[in-house]
């Protein structure tokens, strides 16, 4: 089929879709599907560059109806499986459950699709039948769990009991998000097994796996539906070891806004000094146990101890070479009690890094004696019939290849480290925080590219068949660079910004009151705002307020009147979902409901009409001055000759508030104010670009006086 054929199929399944959901033709999404087709249409050509796309669409535009539309007949049409990629969880379903179900069920299209996540969203049976039978090795997941297991059992059981009889009668499938009940993360995470901890196919419980019979469907498929944390960790193990190759693969990236940042995190490493010295005696015991049922030799035990003695004694020497370098106040940042130092540029002094060479050089060396003790693990599986022995296997695997798992990041953590960064690349960070609670004193370390764009280069763009990048907001300061910058797309990518429907203008005020105050005068600042809200505000508003810090936050609610203290509902007194609910339910009572919220609020929140009148901000909204992995990009920047500041944060904060500002309207129909308490943005130079790359508001500026 020719492009030409693509495009009319596409455009007459569009018109069926419209017709039978009843929507309105839409000029933007229309643009989309034209954009995402005429790009992938490219992936025929072996001698084209990898089809690369990137839409910013705003919020009302059909974002995954058009992308629905034009990828998935490219890719069926060429033979490639389309992998749909979300930021959570929650939005994976939609598009599963909601999104394709209607095009389907409203359009002549045909495809298959499934839905895949993490094998730590599914249980694991092996790990359930040895929570309930009380196990000997249960001591050694006392130990991997840093909890008493057999308490967690005793409180745990019944709950334990009915999810092992839901499996069982075929109510439930082991999936974690579709349990009836709330499950607890400390009553889950005994539960679940990794890739190190799986003996796959020489499980006992092999065919009744909930994560393998999940995963079944992968292979047939033509759409998976997944989340960025899963396409990143496939991507980092090679690609094509949990979802299919890259190769064989366009993507579709939902929410792409978050995939440079949850690279940078992906390819973090962090190691506590204490943890790390608790878990050297804890695979002690680990040996003991192991030498005593006879799954470990006399000789292997004895070469690992010894590697354990030489990593112990030199964790003595790292410690004060650590407290060394807090002794300097140059460059640490003091917060309750915790200190935190980072590494300029991300250089590591001489004494550490020699240190973090030898640390690596054991680390190696314990990875490849665990792994053999493993290797021998597996061969007696093959050897065992189905008998308690076998099941004592099984559980000594598992514990084992989290024990290798832990030593990998450890070995990760500290050849970063030992590593010297290239002059003419952006360096690594590293810092480490110094901890000290109720005369519990611990240091972590942590190493995090600045920028993911040379591994999502390597792992992503110049591997996959072909990639869709959408968001409402991708864009800062009218421009792509800071994601081609941070995302390392390549020079060939297309490029489409898609202007949101709604009438911006007639909807929505954007107001910047007048205040003679400072942002950075916090205790000035802070007492303004307080007295803010009951000038802006009435008790039956649905409004929500933005801060960039948790200190401002909590201490504006300590200067609020009592009276408007009980309309406040608080980020940190409250998960995420509990606090939407109950916003709801009290603007549905004709209640006054007022949300103090953070950073990941400014996304992701959908509250249109009255849940959401009024958005609050308390300051331009730029990135914490103490972010190790900020801090060491904005040096590096400097040190190439530019001005981080104008490079980095501007652009930063401005795509932050365009974001904070683009919840107030979530449909055509809404209506409302945002206020900003930040005079920069006017009187500043800086500002001013910053307030221009907002959408086409109605400006009130310093039109309300809060100084008086």
């Amino acid at each position: 089929m020719s492009t030409e054929s693509i495009k009319k199929k596409i455009q007459s399944i569009y018109r069926q879709l419209i017709e039978s959901l009843s929507l309105v033709p839409r000029y933007g999404q229309r643009q989309m599907i034209a954009e995402i087709t005429n790009t992938l249409s490219r992936v025929a050509d072996s001698q084209s560059d990898t089809p690369i796309c990137v839409v910013e669409a705003g919020t009302g535009t059909g974002k995954t109806l058009a992308y629905l539309l034009s990828a998935v007949p490219v890719a069926q049409e060429y033979g490639y499986k389309v992998v749909i990629s979300t930021a959570t969880i929650a939005l994976q379903e939609q598009v599963a459950f909601k999104d394709i179900p209607e095009v389907l069920e409203g359009s002549e299209m045909s495809f298959s699709y499934t839905i895949a996540k993490g094998r730590r969203r599914y249980l694991c049976l092996s790990k359930l039948h040895m929570l309930l039978s009380g196990q000997d090795s249960l001591m050694a997941m006392a130990d991997l769990y840093d909890e008493n297991i057999k308490d967690l059992i005793s409180s745990e059981s019944k709950v334990y009991e009915s999810m092992l009889s839901a499996i069982e009668s075929g109510k439930w499938k082991g999936d974690r998000d579709n349990w009836s009940g709330l499950i607890k993360d400390a009553t889950w995470a005994p539960l679940t097994a990794d890739h190190f901890q799986c003996t796959g196919q020489k499980c006992s419980y092999f065919g009744d796996c909930c994560f393998y019979k999940a995963r079944d469907s992968l292979d047939s498929a033509d759409c998976i539906v997944s989340n960025h944390d899963l396409v990143l960790t496939d991507l980092s193990m090679g690609g094509g070891v949990i979802l299919p190759e890259p190769g064989k693969c366009i993507y579709v990236f939902d929410e792409a806004h978050h995939l440079p940042v949850k690279a940078n995190n992906h390819f973090s490493e962090t190691s506590s000094i204490r943890r790390t010295q608790n878990w050297i005696e804890g695979l002690r015991k680990e040996l003991s146990q192991l030498r005593s049922s006879e799954l470990v030799t006399e000789e292997e035990s004895v070469t690992i101890i010894k590697i354990l003695d030489s990593l112990g004694k030199h964790f003595e020497q790292t410690l004060p070479a650590l407290q060394q370098v807090l002794g300097s106040e140059e460059s640490n940042d003091s917060y309750e009690n915790r200190v935190q130092h980072i590494f300029q540029g991300g250089s590591v002094p001489d004494d550490i890094k020699n240190l973090a060479v030898v640390f690596g050089t054991y680390f190696s060396r314990l990875i490849s004696h665990l792994e053999e003790v493993n290797k021998n693990l597996r061969s007696l599986l093959d050897e065992q019939p189905l008998s308690e022995r076998k099941h004592l296997i099984e559980q000594w695997y598992s514990i084992l290849g989290t024990t290798i798992q832990q030593a990998e990041s450890n070995w990760s953590l500290w050849t970063s480290y030992a590593k010297t960064d290239l002059m003419d690349k952006p360096p690594i960070a590293r810092w480490f925080i110094s901890s000290d609670h109720e005369g519990d004193s611990d240091i972590s370390l942590y190493s995090s590219p600045v920028l993911a764009a040379e591994n999502l280069k390597e792992c992503l763009w110049e591997t996959c068949a072909g990639a869709v990048l959408t968001s409402a907001t991708l864009s800062a300061l009218g421009n792509f660079e800071m994601l081609e910058q941070k995302a390392g797309l390549p020079p060939h990518t297309s490029y489409l910004r898609i202007a949101s429907p709604f009438n911006f203008a007639e909807s929505a005020v954007f107001s910047v009151p007048r205040m003679n105050c400072d942002p950075t005068e916090a205790e000035s600042h802070s007492e303004l705002l307080a007295k803010a809200i009951p000038r802006l505000l009435t008790f039956t508003s649905g409004a929500l307020m933005l801060f960039s810090s948790r200190r401002q936050m909590r201490d504006v609610m300590q200067r609020l009147p009592p009276s408007w203290l009980d309309l406040v509902l608080c980020q940190d007194d409250y998960a995420k979902s509990e606090l939407l609910k109950y916003h709801r339910q009290r603007i549905d009572k004709d209640k006054g409901s007022i949300i103090f919220g953070l950073a990941s609020f400014a996304e992701g929140v959908d509250l249109p009409g009255r849940y959401c009148d009024h958005v609050l901000i308390a300051k331009i909204p730029f990135s914490m001055p103490n972010d190790p992995v900020e801090m060491t990009l904005g040096n590096w920047v400097e040190s190439q000759g530019k001005n981080s500041f104008m490079t980095l944060s501007v652009p930063d904060a401005a795509f932050r508030l365009v974001q904070a500002s683009g919840r107030l309207l979530r449909n055509e129909s809404d209506k409302g104010k945002i206020t900003l308490f930040d005079e920069r943005i006017v009187n500043r130079r800086y500002g001013k670009t910053i307030l221009d790359s907002l959408p086409p508001y109605r400006r009130e500026i310093f039109i309300e006086k809060l100084c008086e």
